[in-house]
C-alpha cells in the first residue's frame, strides 16, 4: 500500500475530486480525515470508506476560518500523534468578469480558494517540521496557466494557489516537507453538473469537451490518482511542481 499508516486530511472531501481522493487514499492504507463544510456529506464519505474496511473520520469545517483550520489540525494531532499528508482541495467558482464581480463575491472566493490553502499550510507545516517531514498537495487548475472567459476571480485564485505552492516548497524543503499542486482540466463534478443542468446544457457540454484535446471531460478519480502520486513516495523527487491533468487542454 502506497500510504500505509499515514494520517491524511482532505478538505473538500465530501464530494467530487475530494470524495474520490478520500476513497483512494484510504484504499492505499491511509487514515483519512474527510473535511468538508457540508458535514453530512463528509460523514457519508467516511462511512463509505469504513464500510470497505478503510479508516476514516469526518470533520465539519469552513476552510476560510483560521480558528476552524487550527482546531481541526490540533484535533488530528491529538488523536493520531502526527499529520503526514494535507490535501488542500476545498474550493469553488462562479461566473463573472472583474467588472461584474462584486467585492463581496471576490472576497468570499479568495477566502476559500486561497486563504483556505494558506491557513491549512500555516498550521500543518509546523506539525510536519516537528515530526521530520510531510507532504502537502494543493488543488490549482489548468486555468492557472491559461485564461478563460467570464471567470476572472476563479482564474486569479488558482493562479495564486500555483504560485503559493512554489513559494512554500522552497521555504520548507529543508524540513523535508514536499509541497506540490495538481492542475485539473474540466472535470465531471457537482460544480459542472449544476452548470450543465440548464436548457443549454448539451451545447455547453460539447464546448467544454472540445476544449480538451481528448474531447471529453475528466473524471474525479483521474485527478484523485494524480493526488495519490504527489502524496506518495513515488513522487519523492517532486516539490514545487504543478502536475497538469487536463486532457491536453493547455498543450494546444
Amino acid at each position: 500500500m502506497k500510504l500505509a499508516g499515514r494520517i491524511a486530511i482532505i478538505t473538500g472531501g465530501g464530494s467530487g475530486i475530494g470524495h474520490e481522493a478520500a476513497k483512494l487514499f484510504a484504499a492505499e492504507g491511509a487514515v483519512v480525515i474527510v473535511a468538508d463544510r457540508d458535514g453530512a456529506a463528509a460523514e457519508r464519505v467516511a462511512a463509505e470508506i469504513k464500510s470497505s474496511s478503510g479508516k476514516a473520520s469526518a470533520h465539519t469545517i469552513d476552510v476560510s476560518k483560521e480558528a476552524e483550520i487550527k482546531a481541526m489540525i490540533d484535533r488530528v494531532v491529538a488523536d493520531h500523534g502526527r499529520l503526514d499528508i494535507l490535501v488542500n482541495n476545498a474550493g469553488f467558482g462562479f461566473a463573472g468578469t472583474v467588472v461584474t464581480t462584486s467585492e463581496a463575491d471576490w472576497d468570499a472566493l479568495m477566502a476559500v480558494n486561497v486563504k483556505g490553502v494558506f491557513f491549512g499550510c500555516k498550521y500543518a507545516i509546523p506539525v510536519m517540521e516537528k515530526q521530520g517531514g510531510g507532504v502537502i498537495v494543493n488543488t490549482a487548475s489548468a486555468v492557472a496557466n491559461v485564461g478563460i472567459t467570464d471567470r476572472a476571480a476563479y482564474v486569479a485564485s488558482k493562479g495564486a494557489v500555483a504560485a503559493l505552492t512554489r513559494a512554500m516548497a522552497i521555504d520548507h524543503v529543508a524540513a523535508k516537507i514536499r509541497i506540490n499542486c495538481v492542475a485539473p482540466g474540466t472535470i465531471e463534478s457537482p460544480y459542472f453538473a449544476k452548470i450543465l443542468s440548464g436548457p443549454d446544457g448539451a451545447e455547453l457540454r460539447r464546448g467544454l469537451e472540445q476544449r480538451q484535446a481528448m474531447e471529453r471531460l475528466g473524471q474525479p478519480v483521474e485527478i484523485a490518482r494524480a493526488m495519490l502520486f504527489l502524496a506518495s513516495d513515488e513522487s519523492s523527487f517532486c516539490t514545487g511542481t504543478t502536475l497538469v491533468a487536463d486532457g491536453g487542454w493547455t498543450a494546444r
